[in-house]
């Protein structure tokens, strides 16, 4: 059974899957994560984000939709990652069609500006993430490599202890679980910094929600 911590840092991603706000993830959320990801991506790659999502709500479905009802609940949705650390494939599957789609220029690695990219696609609005992407950039290199990548994602859905770099992936949420060690800033009460102009220009401005990558077999 997830913990309190598994629960806080699940729930905030889902709510920002939840583009209708109704309570539940259905197929028509994921399609407005595609157009919120389009929409603040220089590519535009509409088609590509649409597959990847639709994608992604396809094995949600399968392996969540306890009742058939077409759509996933967040208790439907917790009742999966309890069971995540026993499906390693499924898990690395979702994580590397993830990187993928971050990747957008396709050099093997996600910059400082593509990681913004994504959580701007996620909440919504523009976002500061300088103070997050130190906290998964293991090597200090300024980038993420498919391998960071692949081990935040799993820490991430999987892990059940506060304080890993994993548990920053979505961004800062407002637990005490997650806060910022001494001498950083708490986070706001829902989600992530207001925006504030990154080394790699300033971000646009979205409105909407935003949500999250595919998989083989749940998140």
């Amino acid at each position: 059974m997830a913990n309190t911590f598994q629960r806080e840092k699940i729930r905030g991603v889902f709510t920002a899957m939840d583009a209708d706000g109704d309570g539940a993830l259905t197929e028509s959320d994921f399609q407005e994560l595609a157009a919120r990801w389009t929409a603040v991506r220089a590519d535009g790659d509409h088609a590509r984000l649409t597959r990847v999502m639709t994608g992604w709500w396809s094995t949600l479905r399968a392996a969540a939709d306890a009742d058939g009802d077409g759509r996933v609940t967040l208790e439907e949705v917790l009742a999966v990652v309890d069971v995540l650390p026993t499906m390693p494939e499924a898990v690395n599957a979702t994580a590397e069609a993830m990187f993928e789609t971050v990747d957008a220029n396709g050099d093997g690695r996600i910059s400082r500006q593509e990681y913004r990219t994504l959580i701007e696609a996620w909440t919504g609005r523009p976002t500061d993430t300088d103070l997050i992407f130190p906290r998964l950039d293991l090597d200090g290199d300024g980038y993420l490599s498919r391998a960071e990548f692949l081990l935040l994602w799993r820490d991430f859905w999987a892990g059940e202890t506060p304080g890993t770099p994993g548990a920053w992936l979505f961004g800062l949420f407002p637990t005490e679980a997650t806060r910022l060690p001494p001498g950083g800033e708490a986070a706001p009460p829902h989600g992530l910094l207001p925006a504030a102009p990154s080394s790699d220009g300033p971000p646009t401005r979205r409105r909407g929600l935003p949500r999250a990558p595919p998989s083989e077999k749940a998140p």
